[in-house]
This record gives C-alpha cells, sequence and structure tokens, in this order.
C-alpha cells in the first residue's frame, strides 16, 4: 500500500436548522490517498486491493474511535477512485475485507456498513454515507458528511473515506417513522 496523504478530521455538530442539539454529534473521518496500481489498464482479478482496504481500515479507525468522546453508533466507507482507474477498484478497497476491522475496532457492528464510490478528478467530492452499526432502519443515523482531498485523486490515484459518529442527525425528526 502507497499512501500519499493520510487525513483525520474530527466534526462536532452543536446545531442544525438554528436548533441546539440535545448533545453534540461528533464526526470523525480518514480520508487516506493511495497509488492504485491498477490505474490505466483492465485486470480481472483485484484481489489485492481487498487486503488494502482491510489494511486502510486496521490503521485509521483506532485513530477515528480516539475521536469520539462517546461510543460509536455509526459508520460509512466509500472511494473516489482516480479517472485512470475502474470503479470496480473502489468495490475491491470497501467491500471484501474493510468491514471486519471497521466492526473490530468499535466492538461489533450487525447492520452492513453503507458506502459509495465514484469515479472523479482531483478535488471531487464524495457524499459519505452513514448508517446505524447495529440498526440498518433507524432513520435518525441515515446522513452523509461531504468529503474531498483539494489535490487528489489524480489519475492514477484513489481517495478512500472511513467515517464514524457517536450519533445520527442533531435534531432528527424522522427518526421514529415506521416502515409502512
Amino acid at each position: 500500500m502507497e499512501i500519499r496523504r493520510l487525513l483525520v478530521t474530527r466534526d462536532v455538530v452543536y446545531s442544525e436548522a438554528g436548533k441546539s442539539a440535545p448533545r453534540p454529534i461528533t464526526r470523525a473521518i480518514a480520508l487516506a490517498v493511495i497509488h492504485n496500481p491498477f490505474a490505466g489498464r483492465h485486470v480481472e482479478d483485484l484481489s489485492p486491493l481487498f487486503d488494502v482496504g482491510a489494511e486502510l481500515a486496521e490503521l485509521v479507525m483506532p485513530q477515528l474511535v480516539a475521536l469520539l468522546p462517546r461510543k460509536a453508533e455509526s459508520y460509512g466507507k466509500g472511494a473516489i477512485v482516480g479517472v485512470n482507474g475502474d470503479l470496480e477498484h473502489a468495490a475491491a478497497l470497501c467491500h471484501p475485507k474493510m468491514g471486519k476491522p471497521m466492526r473490530a475496532a468499535l466492538g461489533g457492528g450487525e447492520a452492513l456498513i453503507p458506502s459509495t464510490q465514484r469515479v472523479a478528478g482531483a478535488g471531487a467530492t464524495l457524499d459519505l454515507p452513514l448508517g446505524h452499526k447495529d440498526n440498518a432502519w433507524s432513520f435518525e443515523h441515515f446522513e452523509t458528511v461531504t468529503v474531498s482531498v483539494p489535490d487528489a485523486p489524480r489519475p492514477d490515484e484513489i481517495v478512500v473515506a472511513i467515517g464514524i459518529a457517536d450519533g445520527g442527525r442533531v435534531n432528527p425528526r424522522v427518526g421514529k417513522a415506521r416502515i409502512l
């Protein structure tokens, strides 16, 4: 794994739409800019990226957990592949092996980890989805955090995003909705 940059940030939300939060919600996000070994060519076997996804999660999850004042409730992952890459490169990083170390760092997680991927140029944004780690139908935890790295991904790079939060939206008003 060749990392060019690693950004780790903490975002604390105190209010939304003019109303203070019952308690601040803290979100911790890591953005790793890595070299894409498959940029510019079609490769059938993407399994080397499976392990890279796991390595990235093992590297950043302890840092993210340390940034939260309370236990994590939600998580998400995603990637932006540079324009010489392929959307499958993001899938190979995010899906087969990344979830296990994410769940291990949080002490579990029953729900699927929401994810998103795209192919784009440097400075592109990614709406990183977050969802409750144990209850996939917790509407108040459905949210996104928009992330980007100003100079990435370059054509032969991938920006990999991992996020966690210690709560859902600040003032949810559809959190108790029922599936009809």
